[in-house]
């Protein structure tokens, strides 16, 4: 995959657990992906905490799915007990909706648990068509992966989050291109700045957060884009507005 190319893909995170919505755990997965991507450059585009609801997953994952260029990090939900509804929300919403038995998975599962692997565990073999497996470095149980952008991993973070390395090294190209950034802080309001804000070309992306100190307003404008002229051209035009009104700011 060439470098240019791997800017294109939106990352999301989806995070299944009912246990994680009414308190019983905390989430650990969040800040993980996100400084993941941060350091590597890629895309986060959004994140979902949902409850073990078969319709919510599927829904989520459809919806997901939809976006072009997405690629799904889910957590949760591919064991064998009742409440584990990944592996068949998988299949509904992404291929025919049927699990079929896959056989290097149903081989590792037997060489770890052995007779231990029946009736229930042996289960974690049956995966939706065309999946290909994941390495578990913590107890062998392998997760899996769909069309090299969907992947589904256990909620155990030491499980997880070696796979997601994995993925982005070795189907991702490890690292996208950084993009650039400038940022300052200026003792105005953003109505002050906003006419600029709407001349940003779209190659440049806008991050305006106002701030409340001492009763006097701030607002923190921070540009980011691939391109640099771009950036500094857009850039400039903020630091000549707060020049000509004589508006207090400083570059971070």
């Amino acid at each position: 995959m060439e470098s240019q190319n791997r800017n294109k893909w939106r990352f999301f995170a989806l995070i299944i657990g009912t246990e994680i919505l009414n308190g019983r755990r905390e989430d650990k997965h969040f800040n993980f992906i996100r400084d993941i991507l941060l350091e590597r450059g890629f895309h986060f585009s959004g994140s979902f905490t949902i409850e073990d609801d078969p319709k919510l997953i599927i829904d989520t994952i459809k919806f997901i799915s939809s976006i072009p260029n997405s690629v799904i990090f889910s957590f949760g939900g591919i064991g064998s007990t009742p409440d584990d509804h990944t592996r068949i929300s998988a299949a509904k919403a992404l291929k025919d909706g049927k699990l079929y038995r896959h056989s290097q998975a149903e081989k590792i599962i037997k060489e770890k648990l052995g007779d231990r692997a029946y009736p229930y565990p042996i289960r974690m073999a049956d995966l939706p068509k065309d999946a290909k497996l994941l390495e578990n470095p913590v107890n062998k149980m392998p997760a899996f992966y769909l069309d090299d952008r969907f992947f589904f991993m256990p909620g155990f973070p030491q499980m997880s989050h070696p796979m997601v390395e994995w993925a982005l090294d070795n189907i991702f190209g490890g690292s996208a291109k950084k993009a650039l950034r400038k940022t300052l802080l200026a003792d105005c309001r953003e109505s002050e700045l906003i006419d600029i804000m709407e001349k940003l070309p779209k190659d440049v992306e806008l991050s305006s957060l106002p701030k409340l100190t001492d009763d006097s307003f701030k607002v923190s404008i921070s540009l980011s884009s691939y391109n640099k002229d771009s950036l500094e051209k857009s850039y400039s035009m903020f630091i000549k507005r707060l020049k000509e009104k004589n508006i207090k700011y400083e570059e971070l």
